[in-house]
């Protein structure tokens, strides 16, 4: 048994030669969530201001001229050194900071479902009431429409906005901030390797 337990082990560890893609599909899923979110910035950064800004029914944040400028710069550029593997460990930290303020200021109230199911764990209070007017959507579109063609792409969902997302996208972020950008595919990597390489030819010259 401890025999073939060391076989199974040492051939899990094989697969350690194509562990860049680890980091690499990482970085790729999260590239289209930040660059959607900071071009859509970009095109009504106006608007944006004034949501972060106000009290009545926005977000009510200090200096939210400053604070949209910040979060749209974080999540356009960060976009950018995701696809390319540039400086990922550092650009990881700003966007897991406006993960956790968009999960603080926007989803708390929510809870943590980002689609409602009230079947789910963490179902919330929100999230039965959603689910109720969401039967009366069904309910309705049923009797109005033609209710298999409009379901034929898909289930009628109810959004809930909770955390779920911001969440999830946080967690990737820190892995990345502990394993980098990943070997090969990443700008990165290269340039680690040829500083190594400057360091380790001035170490054998002194």
């Amino acid at each position: 048994m401890k025999t073939l337990l060391i076989k199974i082990h040492a051939l899990l560890n094989k697969t350690r030669q194509i562990d860049f893609l680890a980091p690499l599909l990482l970085r790729m899923y999260l590239v289209p969530v930040f660059w959607m979110a900071g071009t859509k910035k970009i095109e009504g950064f106006e608007g944006i201001v004034e949501w972060f800004g106000n009290t009545e029914w926005g977000l009510g944040l200090p200096f939210p001229f400053l604070m949209a400028i910040l979060a749209t710069a974080t999540e356009f550029f960060g976009a950018i050194a995701l696809f390319f593997g540039l400086a990922v460990r550092w650009f990881s930290i700003p966007l897991m900071f406006t993960m956790l303020v968009a999960a603080g200021t926007v989803h708390w109230d929510n809870g943590w479902q980002a689609i409602t199911d009230p079947s789910a764990p963490f179902a919330n209070e929100r999230v039965i009431e959603a689910s109720n007017k969401l039967a009366i959507v069904k309910d309705v579109l049923q009797e109005h429409t033609n209710y298999d063609y409009i379901t034929s792409s898909g289930s009628v969902v109810m959004l809930n906005n909770g955390i779920e997302f911001s969440a999830t996208y946080f967690i990737m972020l820190l892995a990345l901030l502990f394993m980098g950008a990943g070997r090969y595919v990443s700008v990165d990597y290269w340039v680690e390797r040829a500083l190594y390489k400057e360091q380790r030819a001035l170490s054998l010259n002194t």
